[in-house]
């Protein structure tokens, strides 16, 4: 073959490779990464270009730099600094660890579905609580069971996860094909259901959580807030805020990304985890033994809200609260 012949070939050769891993990284995600503040200053931990698909164990990084502080028998609270790429430069992680046995579960549904519930509305019987589930313009989205009955039929979707408390208190995260049984059973205490699945199965991330071109917006930057379950069946309640100029404008929409917070989760140490709805709904409530409520408030009412009460009741608490 002659010289003339064999460049001609070569560069078509090229051309086709360079199709091919032009499309390949067309569907990668972003860079980004997620940094935490340790004694010994900021510790890289995450990178959107080395993101696990699985997490085997919790991120020691995560693990030194939390401390934990009791709110009561059960109940209690750690705060983490994280820093990563754009605007979430300054980002606090308030994490919640529940043991669930020592609550009984509910949900709060107000009169016509309507978005008119927050956590400043509630009784000073409530001791843990955040908004519940993804809404639409006419009320919650998805499965709803409340004290036994069936509410509202459940939704479908490849990221869709229920979050279904039995009558011991035990709480599980099934995702949407496994509903049909549960209902079947009809043993279900209280469900509800949300989107999109951040860990799956035995702490993998969706597929759909790892491309641009998955289906999934994994780019958009929010306040967040997800339920994650730990392998000894505590349930985590995680919600993001902005941090930068001190707080001040913490309920902003500003924060991470779906991917990053499948990884703040799985770092975490949960195996399953699911998020809620974020942006100005998130907000989050922890009451101590002497009844004094911290809640880190939200801009927008809701339609559902999930909430855990002491099984043998609250009794002498105030309803002072100091807000976040």
């Amino acid at each position: 073959m002659s010289t003339s012949t064999r460049v001609p070939a070569l560069g078509a050769l090229l051309a086709v490779l360079l199709l091919f891993d032009t499309h390949e990284c067309r569907g990668q995600l972003p860079p980004s990464t997620l940094a935490v503040r340790t004694d010994s200053g900021w510790v890289t931990w995450w990178r959107a270009s080395r993101a696990p698909r699985q997490w085997s164990a919790p991120h020691p990084a995560l693990t030194a730099a939390l401390r934990w502080r009791p709110v009561r028998a059960g109940v209690e609270v750690a705060s983490l600094d994280l820093t990563g790429s754009g605007e979430a430069w300054r980002i606090r992680a308030i994490i919640a660890r529940i043991e669930p046995e020592r609550l009984r579960f509910r949900l709060d549904l107000p009169p016509r579905r309507r978005a008119a519930w927050n956590i400043e509305a509630l009784g000073d019987d409530a001791i843990v609580a955040c908004n519940a589930g993804q809404f639409r313009e006419q009320g919650p989205w998805g499965w709803i069971v409340r004290d036994g009955k069936e509410v509202q039929a459940p939704g479908r979707g490849p990221l869709v996860m229920a979050v279904v408390v039995d009558s011991g208190g035990g709480v599980r995260l099934v995702s949407s094909d496994s509903v049909a049984a549960l209902r079947a059973a009809g043993r279900t205490e209280t469900a509800f259901q949300s989107y999109p699945a951040l860990l799956q199965g035995a702490a993998m991330v969706p597929r759909q959580l790892t491309r641009t071109d998955a289906g999934l917006d994994v780019t958009h930057r929010d306040s967040r807030l997800a339920l994650g379950l730990l392998p000894d069946g505590s349930l985590l309640l995680v919600l993001t805020r902005f941090h930068g100029l001190g707080g001040v404008l913490s309920p902003m929409p500003v924060g991470l990304t779906i991917p990053e917070t499948a990884a703040l989760m799985g770092a975490l140490g949960a195996r399953r985890a699911v998020a809620l709805d974020g942006g100005t709904s998130g907000q989050l409530l922890v009451r101590d033994e002497a009844g004094i409520a911290e809640m880190w408030t939200g801009w927008r009412k809701v339609p559902l809200g999930f909430v855990g009460e002491l099984r043998e009741g609250m009794r002498g608490a105030s309803v002072e609260g100091r807000r976040r």
